[in-house]
């Protein structure tokens, strides 16, 4: 895994499409990112989690404290997160924004959707580019629920190319979502970081 920041409290890291944030149930889902991080350093926790399909920008912290300040950041949702991603077909306008009460669905595999019963659930979009059989979207997650984007690009008919759970097109070789940046203030320092990360589905110079 890439690093692309480090300091005394905090560590960004590039997670690779296929990898758990986190140790699963039952011993073929126990390697992780974070498993890997703490053979290195094992004061290493999580600030939060991507699924295992997308890649992208994950933060860690290190120690107790660290782990505090960056969760109350995130609680407070003082960070800023972008991603990039590929969807089936062209959305029929340039931005928009998805907005429902998100629940689980089913339990294995686990799938999320519609529910009036369930916790509000915000994302922003904007058309990046077009091709001939879909497009490329910048997205804004304002809340932070389990598969909230893939849900809502889903709900109106434009799953992520390559989701093994919310879309139709599986003969792709991984998931075209990507935590592409993060910006928020140093929760020691008060400085400003912004940390991006390349989506490695776009090539360079369009990144």
């Amino acid at each position: 895994m890439r690093i692309l920041f480090q300091d005394s409290w905090l560590i960004a890291v590039e997670k690779p499409p296929g990898l758990l944030s986190q140790p699963g149930l039952g011993v073929d889902q126990q390697d992780s990112l974070i498993g890997r991080m703490q053979f290195i350093d094992p004061e290493l926790r999580l600030v939060h989690r991507l699924d295992r399909d997308t890649s992208g920008l994950l933060l860690l912290a290190r120690g107790a404290e660290s782990l505090r300040r960056c969760s109350m950041l995130f609680s407070a949702r003082r960070v800023r997160k972008l991603y990039l991603a590929v969807v089936v077909g062209r959305m029929n306008r340039n931005a928009g924004t998805i907005s429902f009460p998100i629940a689980r669905l089913q339990k294995n595999p686990p799938l999320y959707g519609k529910n009036p019963q369930g916790k509000e659930s915000r994302s922003q979009w904007r058309v990046r580019s077009c091709h001939a059989n879909g497009s490329t979207l910048w997205l804004w997650p304002l809340t932070g629920r389990s598969h909230q984007l893939r849900a809502h690009l889903a709900s109106v008919g434009h799953p992520i190319l390559g989701d093994p759970i919310y879309g139709k097109e599986v003969f792709f070789e991984r998931m075209y979502l990507h935590a592409t940046a993060l910006s928020f203030r140093h929760p020691f320092t008060g400085l400003r970081l912004r940390l991006r990360s390349r989506a490695p589905f776009l090539p360079a110079q369009e990144n």
